[in-house]
């Protein structure tokens, strides 16, 4: 029972966290409030969440990895994918190995491994929580598509050199080469078994759909095992499951693309991946929060493994590393869009980029290292270190590690709320084409091709069954508003007819407000049937959904 409430309080908090992030009257990411909330729920009750690393690990980073890799852009991804890299696994290695070293110059009590460790899990940045962060404040899409694909790949190469480190610090050894030709095959085999798996249960699943039908049900429980799967068949065979977990998301993209769910499928699927990715990311703070004040009550005690007495001197290194941090970010950042992004203005005539070449503009610049928040991940990796080495003595200076990695991510949300805010207004990233003109022809192809299958539809029927007068009248009046879509996205009349799809979605809201409140009264005098009710709730649902997305 302690356990279920333990969980329960946990589920609430993140609701309530929600709701409490909109009322305040300051822009506060949602994070540090479940922060907080963990805090009271830690203060105010006499259970507390023991945690398992390996079981912590299985249950929260696969799906959230997985989830990334699946809804991430990939066009928008692979256009910057030279500055992505630059930062997810270039940033990475340097963060590891500078902070490693910085860490145990400054720390000499832990050991090189944990330093090092302890700098892999700072590495990976959180977009989840910058989102949070900027939800009153619009990130430029760019930047916001370079920072989801720099998370994705940095999530699973900082826990990538996570899993070297601590295997360094159980066994006491090390060995460059040996640790080379290791991750060559752990992150080769866990990309590989990743695309398998999804590939593998897409084809089955398709399979079976065609023989048998579709079952909303069973396609969205198979999705949620899938990010399992892939974790749990990499690790069996010592390859990363964090690893798999990202390649399964990405090739779901490619693998549906063939393999077409019904649309109540997808919309039900979508919501429930929504509720998991927001429970799960919400439950991470807020256990942060609950670990806090025993973290906090250790902090004299915690303080003794470095060779100091006052409990100021941890708060000293958290802010020691934060810094330490930002100015490897930001000096990475300058470089990377002075030899990437911004060299492009090169070879497009200039046309396209607002600052000169080789002057990258500095509120961008500190933007993009001020939105490399720690979050989740960072968390969910230092409470995977081990409790013991191979020898059955304590991981040397674990509680150390996992003070230091929760200072660091409140420091970085609260330093990131108060500046993200200031730097992101009126700031303009490296302009990119509209998206407009590739919608327009995509939407005017589509009609065509609807048209012409109308058309084949219309004869067939004629043919068959005689009465083509009938035929011909309700496929022209479906054919006629694929026509004035085509029309209305002629050049002359685009604006004209935006202005009038505006104000026809206006009215269209207002009738279906009106709906709303006929059936509210209705159902309040009791005049129809629950089978009625969710049928029309439905209905108004999904055409509100329509003309508000």
């Amino acid at each position: 029972m302690e356990s279920v409430s333990v969980v329960l309080f946990l589920l609430l908090a993140v609701v309530v966290s929600g709701a409490f992030s909109r009322m305040l009257p300051w822009s506060i990411p949602t994070p540090l409030v479940q922060i907080l909330l963990g805090c009271l729920i830690g203060l105010s009750t006499s259970y507390s969440v023991s945690l398992d690393p390996e079981l912590f690990l299985l249950l929260f980073l696969p799906p959230l990895l997985f989830l990334d890799g699946w809804r991430i852009p990939k066009d928008e991804l692979f256009k910057d994918v030279s500055t992505v890299v630059e930062l997810a696994l270039g940033l990475v290695l340097t963060t590891v190995i500078g902070m490693g070293l910085f860490i145990n110059w400054m720390i000499p009590a832990m050991p090189l491994a944990v330093a090092f460790a302890l700098a892999a899990v700072v590495s990976p940045t959180d977009p989840i929580a910058v989102s949070a962060i900027a939800a009153r404040v619009p990130i430029p899409k760019r930047m916001m598509h370079i920072l989801e694909g720099e998370s994705l790949l940095n999530d699973a190469s900082g826990l990538v050199c996570l899993r070297f480190a601590v295997a360094a610090a159980l066994t006491g050894t090390f060995s460059a080469g040996g640790a080379a030709l290791n991750f060559l095959w752990v992150a080769g085999a866990g990309l590989v078994i990743g695309v398998a798996v999804t590939l593998v249960v897409s084809r089955a699943k398709a399979w079976v759909t065609r023989r048998w039908g579709e079952d909303t049900g069973s396609q969205i429980l198979v999705s949620l095992l899938i990010p399992f799967g892939s974790y749990m068949l990499a690790e069996h065979f010592h390859a990363s499951g964090i690893l798999a977990a990202v390649s399964a998301g990405v090739t779901m993209t490619f693998a549906e693309i063939s393999r077409e769910a019904m649309a109540v499928t997808r919309m039900r699927r979508n919501s429930v991946w929504d509720t998991i990715q927001f429970t799960l990311n919400g439950i991470i703070f807020v256990l942060l929060g609950e670990q806090l004040p025993a973290i906090l009550a250790e902090a004299k005690a915690t303080v003794a493994i470095t060779g100091h007495t006052q409990p100021g001197w941890l708060a000293l290194y958290v802010v020691a590393i934060v810094l330490g941090l930002a100015a490897l970010r930001f000096a990475w950042v300058w470089l990377s869009l002075k030899f990437t992004i911004l060299r492009k203005r090169q070879s497009n005539g200039g046309k396209d980029m607002a600052p000169p070449v080789g002057t990258p503009n500095w509120r961008l610049v500190a933007a993009m290292s001020f939105a490399g928040v720690r979050g989740a991940i960072t968390l969910a990796g230092v409470l995977t270190l081990p409790l013991v080495l191979n020898d059955g003595t304590p991981f040397p200076a674990r509680d150390l590690a996992i003070f230091l990695a929760a200072g660091v991510i409140i420091v970085s949300l609260v330093l990131a709320s108060i500046a993200l805010p200031v730097l992101l207004k009126d700031l303009t990233m490296p302009g990119e084409p509209s998206k407009q003109a590739e919608e327009d022809a995509a939407r005017v192809r589509t009609a065509e091709a609807a048209i012409k299958a109308i058309e084949r539809h219309q004869h067939r029927l004629a043919e068959s069954r005689g009465d083509a007068d009938r035929y011909a009248a309700a496929g022209g009046r479906v054919m006629d508003l694929y026509r004035e879509r085509i029309e209305g996205l002629s050049e002359d009349e685009r604006d004209a007819a935006r202005e009038q799809e505006r104000l026809f979605r206006d009215f269209r809201l207002v009738g279906l407000k009106a709906e709303r409140a006929a059936l509210g009264e209705l159902i309040r005098t009791r005049s129809v049937g629950g089978e009625t009710i969710r049928k029309l709730t439905r209905e108004l649902d999904l055409s509100e959904a329509r003309f508000r997305g």
